[in-house]
């Protein structure tokens, strides 16, 4: 099962990593859009701009929908949660490593004292 996670944080981060991609999120993030219009502010071949839809998709931060010719992709929040949750876990961590260091500094600076 850890193994399960730890992938499927993996193809999130990979998703996230394309700044292409993270203006879809974001777009995404004020309601579903068809693909015409998400590729309208990238001046990229719609191919080019359909794999990072495919990138997005694949990973499980979109999903998308055909009615007709137009392909409507909306949000999935519940990959980006658990991102959330290992960075928490992370920040978590890390603060607590930065107090102790600043601990442990202090404590120094009053041995020189």
């Amino acid at each position: 099962m850890p193994n399960q996670q730890a992938s499927q944080l993996d193809r999130v981060f990979h998703g996230l990593a394309d700044p292409t991609r993270r203006a879809v999120l974001k777009r995404l993030s004020s309601g579903p859009a068809a693909v015409s219009e998400l590729a309208n502010p990238f001046s990229m071949s719609l191919p080019s701009f359909l794999q990072h839809l495919d990138v997005l998709e694949e990973c499980g931060l979109v999903k998308s929908r055909k009615t007709g010719r137009v392909r409507t992709y909306q949000l999935t929040p519940q990959p980006l949660k658990a991102a959330e949750g290992w960075l928490e876990k992370q920040r978590s961590l890390w603060s607590r490593r930065l107090d102790q260091l600043d601990t442990y500094l202090s404590d120094l600076e009053e041995q020189k004292s």
